[in-house]
């Protein structure tokens, strides 16, 4: 039996890279995929190659970092499918332009902020209340090995991610008496066109991938880990980190 057979999932960035492949993974164990993100062509292209599969999937165009998008996007859901059981808060990204605190821009501190902390938690806001008439759901985030270890030269970002880890642990203590689940994925380097691109102009930071003791990941790795926190199967997991990170953070 398909692991989410008679679920509706709406997944965050999913026009590319580890969104896209949840997306199809999602839709491949069953679930109706709402291909959240900015770019319309690409994903009207990944909705209707899902739906030429066999899938069921739609394309909602939306912008985390904008309540008024984020509102309309999940009225779109609800108006298609009349419920919600899985948010995949995936949309997220750091910079070249991040940074030591005393150096790095301000502007990227907000754009990570708004972004990677306050797309997740808009998201939330819209999406819990969904959840809680359809008797429960799981809501999976997405950190970074830089909420949980040290790692130099990213004070913006690690500051937005942390701040998911915290999100988490709040939102699972304060929605478990509704049946909903939180959780947090926290992906080490992962080998998306924008990632390789990151470190081809950053040739000095390759050196980090010797601390992976599995060699970094591929956007499979991080939807496979997703789909087991959106399936069942983790029914009594809450408030959890769960790593794809290649041995870093034991390293």
């Amino acid at each position: 039996m398909a692991r989410l057979a008679g679920k509706v999932a709406f997944i965050t960035g999913a026009t590319g890279g580890i969104g896209e492949a949840a997306a199809r993974l999602f839709a491949q164990e069953g679930a109706k995929v709402a291909v959240a993100g900015r770019s319309r062509d690409k994903g009207e292209a990944i909705a209707s190659s899902i739906n030429a599969s066999g899938g069921t999937a739609l394309y909602v165009e939306t912008d985390v970092t904008e309540p008024d998008s984020v509102e309309a996007s999940f009225k779109t859901v609800m108006d298609a499918w009349g419920r919600l059981d899985v948010l995949y808060n995936n949309a997220g990204g750091s910079s070249s332009a991040d940074g030591p605190v005393t150096v790095a821009p301000f502007e990227e501190f907000w754009r990570c902020i708004k972004l990677d902390l306050f797309g997740t938690w808009v998201c939330c806001r819209n999406a819990i209340p969904l959840m809680q008439k359809s008797g429960g759901g799981s809501v999976i985030n997405c950190s970074s090995i830089v909420g949980a270890m040290g790692v130099p030269n990213r004070d913006a970002y690690s500051a937005a991610k942390g701040g998911i880890i915290s999100l988490t642990r709040s939102m699972a203590v304060e929605f478990a008496k509704d049946n909903i689940r939180v959780n947090v994925l926290v992906p080490g380097a992962v080998a998306t066109d924008r990632v390789l691109g990151f470190f081809e102009r950053e040739p000095h930071l390759k050196a980090q991938f010797d601390a992976y003791l599995l060699g970094i990941a591929e956007p499979i790795d991080v939807a496979n880990a997703a789909l087991y926190l959106a399936s069942d199967e983790s029914r009594k997991m809450t408030g959890h980190q769960l790593p794809i990170d290649g041995g870093i953070l034991i390293s």
